[in-house]
Protein backbone atom coordinates (compact mmCIF):
# COMPACT_ATOMS: atom_id res chain seq x y z
CA UNK A 1 0.00 0.00 0.00
CA UNK A 2 2.47 2.07 0.85
CA UNK A 3 4.70 1.63 -2.47
CA UNK A 4 1.44 2.66 -4.54
CA UNK A 5 1.01 5.85 -2.36
CA UNK A 6 4.52 6.29 -3.39
CA UNK A 7 4.37 5.85 -6.88
CA UNK A 8 1.24 7.78 -6.65
CA UNK A 9 2.97 10.77 -5.19
CA UNK A 10 5.73 10.67 -7.71
CA UNK A 11 3.61 10.62 -10.64
CA UNK A 12 1.54 13.32 -9.43
CA UNK A 13 4.68 15.68 -9.02
CA UNK A 14 5.97 14.96 -12.26
CA UNK A 15 2.71 15.74 -13.75
CA UNK A 16 2.63 18.60 -11.95
CA UNK A 17 6.44 19.37 -12.76
CA UNK A 18 5.96 19.57 -16.41
CA UNK A 19 2.86 21.70 -15.95
CA UNK A 20 -0.19 19.31 -16.52
CA UNK A 21 -1.89 20.19 -19.18
CA UNK A 22 -1.52 23.61 -19.75
CA UNK A 23 -0.41 24.35 -23.00
CA UNK A 24 0.57 28.16 -23.48
CA UNK A 25 -1.70 30.14 -25.70
CA UNK A 26 -0.55 30.70 -29.00
CA UNK A 27 1.70 34.17 -29.46
CA UNK A 28 -0.45 36.88 -30.77
CA UNK A 29 1.30 39.97 -32.56
CA UNK A 30 0.12 43.76 -31.35
CA UNK A 31 -2.12 43.91 -34.24
CA UNK A 32 -4.44 40.76 -32.98
CA UNK A 33 -4.42 41.65 -29.54
CA UNK A 34 -5.64 45.53 -30.19
CA UNK A 35 -8.47 43.59 -32.58
CA UNK A 36 -9.39 41.26 -29.62
CA UNK A 37 -9.77 44.04 -27.00
CA UNK A 38 -11.57 46.74 -29.77
CA UNK A 39 -8.75 48.93 -29.25
CA UNK A 40 -6.13 50.88 -31.47
CA UNK A 41 -2.87 48.84 -31.45
CA UNK A 42 -1.45 52.58 -30.35
CA UNK A 43 -4.28 52.54 -27.56
CA UNK A 44 -2.50 53.93 -24.26
CA UNK A 45 -2.50 52.14 -21.07
CA UNK A 46 -5.71 53.94 -19.72
CA UNK A 47 -7.84 52.48 -23.10
CA UNK A 48 -6.16 49.25 -23.09
CA UNK A 49 -6.74 47.96 -19.30
CA UNK A 50 -10.40 49.51 -19.44
CA UNK A 51 -10.91 47.48 -22.56
CA UNK A 52 -9.33 44.65 -20.61
CA UNK A 53 -11.60 44.87 -17.60
CA UNK A 54 -14.57 44.85 -19.81
CA UNK A 55 -14.14 41.90 -21.48
CA UNK A 56 -12.38 39.80 -18.99
CA UNK A 57 -15.81 40.32 -16.95
CA UNK A 58 -17.70 38.36 -20.04
CA UNK A 59 -15.27 35.79 -20.69
CA UNK A 60 -13.85 34.48 -17.02
CA UNK A 61 -14.44 31.31 -15.73
CA UNK A 62 -15.93 32.89 -13.29
CA UNK A 63 -18.58 34.65 -15.37
CA UNK A 64 -19.33 31.35 -17.36
CA UNK A 65 -16.58 31.88 -19.92
CA UNK A 66 -13.85 29.62 -20.08
CA UNK A 67 -9.69 29.53 -19.18
CA UNK A 68 -8.81 29.61 -22.53
CA UNK A 69 -10.46 32.64 -23.94
CA UNK A 70 -9.33 34.50 -20.13
CA UNK A 71 -6.23 33.83 -20.94
CA UNK A 72 -6.26 35.17 -24.26
CA UNK A 73 -7.74 38.44 -23.03
CA UNK A 74 -4.76 38.75 -20.82
CA UNK A 75 -2.47 37.61 -23.54
CA UNK A 76 -3.67 40.62 -25.37
CA UNK A 77 -3.12 42.71 -22.79
CA UNK A 78 0.56 41.96 -21.44
CA UNK A 79 1.14 42.10 -25.69
CA UNK A 80 -0.05 45.64 -25.25
CA UNK A 81 1.27 46.94 -22.65
CA UNK A 82 4.51 44.96 -22.33
CA UNK A 83 4.98 43.83 -25.61
CA UNK A 84 5.39 40.56 -24.58
CA UNK A 85 2.96 37.64 -23.36
CA UNK A 86 3.70 35.21 -21.06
Amino acid sequence: MTRLLLILALLGFIYWSWGGSKKAPPSMTRDEAARLLGVAPDADAAAIGDAHKRLIARVHPDAGGSAELAARVNQARDVLLNGTAH
